[in-house]
């Protein structure tokens, strides 16, 4: 019976499908592993059941010659070298689709607290200040009927597109690596735009790209510059593609008027600056955290080991594979 490694804690009820396969080895303490403890859990398993928290590298590939799968719970797989995986015949797997929708209205909900000033103004009545009623407290920008910008349009970005154009009226541009069908730029109301252009017009911008290395500091302080002061920026993509120092001098200088983060550079550490701003909201990595989804992903990440390891009704053939030329050869 294969071996696999289960390297974060995950849903009880769905690791134990696990064990109908092969022999299970959990993370009970849901300790984040160094990569030399990495390692030495990895001796001898076949499969391995990661999260973001796992830097699987060429290193570690090395060091684990028994490994054919490495199944990801998350749409992202920026901590596994996938041609690394690829060189050495083991195929890797994501998360798609199932959290699609939950990450979308998270994100709409972040974008739309920061431009409220919604966490601003909560700390502000906790700690006893409120004391009358002004014209202008906490004075926003509007979402309704305001520009809605978002760099990266894949399955996450046409869904905050469609909240935005059909739930708030919103005028949808958008800027990708390649640009979308017109069918889906006609069904989410989005109108492409370069970059630049992109950055000048938002008064809300949202990213939803990918994290690599062509996509890191996408946003930094020459692109922030660009923005207008009355803009809001919302990160739901990667720690990296911000340049989080930069942006924090941005919001301290007034120079975007606010801003929601989800991921950050180096979590889960935070840059200090941004712990010293009032007009950020801070939430940590949780924009797909509604049980169903959880489960949902989870669910996947082990039906894709399964059949990775060639078990099941999809055996040979996991449903989301990130490198299925894998597969071919095996």
């Amino acid at each position: 019976m294969k071996k696999v490694l289960v390297a974060r804690k995950a849903f009880p009820d769905i690791v134990e499908r696990l064990r109908a396969h092969f022999e299970v080895e959990v993370n009970p303490d849901d300790a984040v592993w160094t990569k030399a403890q990495l390692i030495e859990r990895l001796q001898g398993k076949a499969g391995a059941f990661t999260t973001g928290s796992e830097r699987i590298d060429a290193e570690v590939l090395a060091a684990c010659p028994a490994l054919e799968a490495v199944c990801n719970m998350a749409v992202g797989y920026n901590n596994i070298d996938v041609a690394a995986c690829t060189a050495r015949g083991i195929v890797v797997t994501n998360t798609p689709d199932v959290l699609t929708e939950t990450t979308a209205d998270f994100g709409f909900a972040l974008m739309m607290a920061a431009a409220r000033r919604i966490a601003e103004s909560e700390r502000y009545l906790r700690s006893g200040a409120w004391s009358k009623w002004h014209y202008d407290q906490f004075a926003s920008p509007d979402v309704h009927g305001t520009t809605l910008g978002i760099l990266g349009m894949g399955r996450i970005g046409q869904a905050i597109a469609r909240r935005g154009a059909l739930g708030f009226g919103m005028q949808v541009i958008y800027h990708n690596r390649s640009r979308c069908t017109p069918e889906i730029e006609a069904e989410v109301k989005a109108c492409y735009v370069d970059k630049a252009t992109l950055l000048r017009e938002a008064d809300h911008l949202v990213l939803v790209v990918p994290y690599s290395p062509a996509s890191h500091h996408a946003i930094g302080a020459a692109e922030l510059a660009l923005m207008k002061p009355s803009a809001t920026l919302t990160n739901i993509a990667r720690g990296g593609v911000v340049d989080d120092a930069a942006l924090a001098e941005a919001l301290k200088a007034g120079r975007i008027a606010a801003a929601g983060l989800d991921v950050f550079e180096g979590e889960p550490k935070v840059h200090a600056g941004l712990l010293d701003v009032l007009n950020v909201v801070l939430t940590p990595h949780i924009a797909s955290s509604s049980v169903t989804t959880r489960r949902a992903m989870a669910s996947l990440a082990v039906d894709n080991l399964i059949a990775a390891l060639g078990h099941g009704p999809q055996a040979g053939a996991p449903p989301t594979p990130v490198n299925p030329e894998v597969l071919t050869t095996r």
